[in-house]
């Protein structure tokens, strides 16, 4: 099984960029995107063979997520069941026979670190939605996780510690998770590997320079260690600020 999970950055964007058709190349069985910025309504995908599942933001062009799927999942979820997080479109939940895949977009701390305390109260109700789901089925969850996990994930460390997205609490946040049982998947295969990323800022020519950021991931249930065959960062695929992360499992 293929899952490949993507920040569109802005969906009608990105399919004025090729969306469609990398979606078709990819040939995934799972299709999951952030920061679609749409309402119902304002696009129709011509995905052929996916069933096709949105969650928007009330607030217009903002956030939002999407799962692509060609097998019907047994059930659908909007949200984490939280009231205090569920306005922005961030997660959806789709339930297959022996797992749960998640897509989410976390919440940016953003400029001054502004929301890093929305943002720690949604880390922890996170944690415990993918916690529940786990008492019932192994979980596999991907996204734009807004962190830099450790140094080796971006290209200046020292000089971005404490900016949004490698903050202390925010990568320790993000260990917690680890440590509560899931497996960065990317880091299973390539512990040691640098200078890959999936997010490069569109200043400074940050992508031709290869300054970026590892903040898209997936990760699953330390169950499904012997299942995972491969993982891998599309750095190759352009259309948005990020580039699509893939995982194969058996």
């Amino acid at each position: 099984m293929k899952l490949i999970s993507w920040n569109v950055n802005g969906l009608r964007a990105c399919v004025g960029k090729g969306f469609c058709e990398y979606v078709k190349e990819a040939d995934a069985d799972v299709f999951c995107i952030q920061e679609s910025k749409l309402q119902a309504g304002q696009i129709e995908l011509p995905l052929e063979g996916y069933h096709q599942y949105w969650n928007y933001a009330e607030k217009k062009g903002y956030s939002g997520t999407a799962l692509f799927t060609k097998t019907e999942p047994l059930s659908v979820a909007y949200g984490i069941g939280v009231e205090e997080h569920d306005h922005e479109g961030r997660v959806i939940t789709a339930e297959y026979e022996d797992f749960y895949v998640v897509t989410c977009y976390t919440p940016n701390s953003q400029d001054g670190l502004a929301r890093l305390a929305y943002r720690m109260t949604w880390e922890d109700a996170f944690l415990a939605y993918l916690k529940g789901l786990e008492r019932m089925k192994p979980v596999i969850f991907c996204g734009d996780l807004n962190v830099a996990h450790q140094e080796i994930d971006l290209k200046n460390p020292k000089s971005n510690r404490n900016n949004a997205g490698f903050t202390d609490q925010e990568r320790d946040k993000f260990t917690k998770l680890l440590e509560a049982g899931f497996i960065d998947t990317f880091r299973y295969f390539y512990p040691d590997r640098e200078g890959v990323y999936s997010w490069w800022s569109y200043r400074f020519k940050a992508r031709e320079k290869n300054a970026g950021w590892r903040i898209d991931y997936f990760c699953v249930s330390e169950c499904l260690k012997d299942r995972l065959k491969s993982a891998a960062i599309h750095t190759e695929v352009f259309g948005s600020d990020h580039c699509p992360v893939e995982l194969v499992v058996s």
